[in-house]
């Protein structure tokens, strides 16, 4: 069963910083890309990074413009995501989720945490 644990939010003032954590189990980080989309409440899904884990490429939304980091531990099957110079439109659920590959929805998700950006 595939299952993630994410944690790291919360509420930060605008220019601060959080950092995203999902600890995953039921699948083999190596094989498969993991990645990280948000979601605010009345919009739609927004992909937010993405990265291979078999060769680290990453993909990032255009609006992250530099200010987020994804990164991957295989041997924990962990990853996380340094956000930086956070916004108020950065608020929403941001979810960790496995993908096949980066250019694919994806699969299996997990619950979500909360991130609140205060202006």
């Amino acid at each position: 069963e595939v299952q993630f644990v994410e944690s790291g939010g919360g509420l930060v003032q605008a220019g601060g910083s959080l950092r995203l954590s999902c600890a995953a189990s039921g699948f083999t980080f190596e094989n498969y890309a993991i990645g990280w989309f948000r979601q605010a409440p009345g919009k739609e899904r927004e992909g937010v990074s993405c990265i291979s884990s078999s060769d680290g490429s990453t993909y990032y939304g255009d609006f992250v413009k530099g200010r987020f980091t994804i990164s991957s531990d295989n041997a924990k099957n962990t990853m996380y995501l340094q956000m930086n110079s956070l916004k108020p439109e950065d608020t929403a659920v941001y979810y960790c989720a496995v993908h096949l590959d980066c250019s694919g929805p994806a699969v299996s998700w997990g619950q979500g945490t909360q991130v609140t950006v205060s202006s």
